[in-house]
């Protein structure tokens, strides 16, 4: 059995089991709360960190959640209290909640060091949500549990099952090739998301709740679970009587966060044909975590694990198949030749405990190794002249004749322009071209918009045309899908070989060899270097000028400087 720790060393003691004038005060502010002597003294407080917003579609549901950790927290013996966070709602934040991840990364970390908080719930799911809460709760480095939001129930339009986001983008092109009209979109609007929950697809928001899973900080099978579902209920309730236990175990994020646990995830990340998005997260999560994880990580573990999840974008499932089918405990269980078993997850001792006796339960969700989707994982890392730090491309969800390409770029220098000119038929572009989009990376976006799945002209769609090479420093939604090569590293913004390129010139894309080119001399990039200037400083003043300052580029995960350097934040003295 594992040793427990006595009531005066939890961290709360410091706030209110003492004999000075400052317990006394916080004792008797918690009677100003309401609260009894009974309640609370001697036994773990809980933060619960509540990302619910009106606004936020996938969270709309977590003020219920919330009730139902603490329901657990009670009945383990712990003292739960929620604290609103800030929510980032990738539906509506502008230009990017991105811009905000490491601001409730911030909010998350100063928030359980300065309260008298023994360990966390962390309730989360849209796309920079998992990461933020992850990342500042690593930094403070208490006992924590991740509840994810869970997805949406299926979308629904006539007699087809529809995948939020996913199906936006194909239904967009097919009004914009005039194969349907304003009804059916009005119909569409209607049926595409019509529950509580992030994107049911194997979106950004299911493949970063899915690494949460894997890498040991939920409950078992917590990540597939639908928002709606009773089961959700009864896994937050589990959550909360189990973080309770792990304050008595003294069980830290540090102890669950290792190196073996970030590898775990990766590969996990690259079976499930998830989003790229998660590249640029796990990094910048694994920094905090005081592990360095690199994009050559990514493509050394890409060429080991095939993708078995048979989920859209890539493939032809939705997120409740996914959970029915065995979930994360079933997905794992077919790979475990790849992961590091003898670990510890926050709800066993050992993953190889967690995931004994995990099934499977449809061979054509959760693929079987003899029949996978891909035999490599369904991301790559591109090296070249164009992004000598890297970018990526999820070539599972490319038209293949696209992979190994060379054609003429056609460059937009911001999206606004883009969004003028791309129908444009002075631009004459065929299949053939490589569209390009710059000034759209961590500084120059700013936040990495998800700008990456630029849209193919009206007329070539009209003409069947459904995918292009295309190139940006951007991010694309986990939803999205094309040929489209993402995070080009330096960004363009800072003087990046993304500068450099001109209408006309050849770029050469071949993702078997892991190579993105800019068909150019040497001399005449050099050239072009040395007539090139810097932007103008966008922000004066405000959050926007310390991101402008601190955020760093996408290869190393886009979080802010002074927070991904390594060093000690003590614990602030309560007395």
């Amino acid at each position: 059995m594992t040793a427990r720790i006595a009531p005066e060393e939890l961290r709360s003691h410091q706030w209110y089991g003492t004999d000075g004038l400052r317990s006394f005060s916080h004792r008797a502010r918690t009677r100003q709360l309401g609260y009894l002597p009974e309640e609370h003294l001697g036994k773990p407080v809980v933060a619960i960190l509540n990302t619910w917003s009106d606004i936020n579609p996938c969270h709309v549901h977590l003020r219920d959640r919330a009730q139902a950790v603490k329901r657990g927290v009670w009945q383990a013996g712990g003292f739960p209290l929620e604290f609103p966070v800030s929510t980032l709602s990738e539906t509506f934040q502008k230009p990017t909640p991105m811009l905000y991840r490491n601001m409730l990364a911030m909010e998350t970390e100063e928030l359980l060091r300065s309260y008298p908080v023994d360990g966390a719930v962390l309730l989360g799911g849209c796309d920079k949500s998992t990461p933020a809460l992850l990342m500042g709760a690593a930094s403070v480095d208490l006992p924590a549990v991740f509840v994810p939001a869970g997805p949406m129930l299926p979308g629904h339009w006539r007699d087809e099952v529809l995948g939020s986001g996913t199906d936006m983008w194909k239904y967009w092109d097919d009004k914009r090739a005039g194969l349907i009209g304003d009804c059916e979109m009005g119909e569409l609007e209607n049926g595409l998301a019509r529950s509580p929950g992030h994107c049911m697809t194997m979106g950004t928001a299911s493949t970063l709740t899915a690494a949460a899973e894997a890498l040991g900080v939920t409950v078992p099978g917590a990540s597939s679970i639908p928002a709606v579902d009773s089961g959700h209920d009864r896994m937050a309730a589990a959550s909360g009587l189990r973080i309770v236990e792990l304050v008595w175990q003294q069980r830290k994020l540090s102890q669950i966060l290792t190196a073996e646990a970030y590898e775990d995830a990766v590969a996990t990340v690259l079976a499930l044909g998830g989003s790229t998005n998660a590249v640029i997260h796990l990094i910048a999560m694994a920094g905090r975590s005081g592990i360095k994880l690199t994009l050559d990580d990514f493509d050394r573990i890409a060429r080991t694990v095939p993708v078995l999840a048979n989920l859209r974008p890539g493939g032809k499932y939705l997120m409740e198949d996914f959970h029915f089918a065995g979930g994360l405990p079933g997905f794992l269980a077919r790979l475990t030749d790849v992961l590091h078993l003898d670990r510890p997850t926050v709800a066993h001792d050992t993953l190889r405990e967690q995931l004994d006796g995990a099934l499977v339960h449809n061979d054509d969700v959760i693929r079987e190794r003899s029949n996978a989707l891909a035999e490599e994982g369904g991301v790559a890392v591109l090296r070249g002249n164009l992004c000598p730090d890297g970018a990526v491309i999820k070539h599972i969800a490319a038209e293949p004749h696209l992979l190994r390409h060379t054609g003429p770029a056609v460059v937009f220098d911001d999206y606004k322009e883009m969004q003028r000119t791309i129908n444009d038929p002075a631009l004459a572009l065929t299949p053939d071209h490589v569209l390009v989009l710059r000034n759209a990376g961590p500084k120059g976006g700013p936040g990495m918009p998800e700008y990456g799945m630029l849209p193919i002209p009206d007329y070539l769609l009209k003409q069947g045309v459904r995918d292009m090479v295309r190139l940006s420093d951007a991010r694309m939604s986990g939803t999205s899908y094309g040929a489209c090569v993402l995070h080009i590293a330096p960004e363009s913004y800072v003087g990046g070989p993304l500068a450099l390129v001109r209408t006309g010139d050849l770029v050469t894309l071949d993702v078997g060899a892991r190579l993105l080119n800019l068909d150019v001399p040497d001399e005449e990039l050099a050239r072009r270097r040395a007539e090139w200037t810097p932007p103008p400083v966008r922000y004066e003043r405000g959050y926007q000028a310390l991101y402008q300052d601190q955020i760093t580029q996408a290869d190393t995960g886009c979080d802010f400087a002074f927070l991904a350097r390594p060093g000690a934040v003590p614990d602030p003295y309560a007395g």
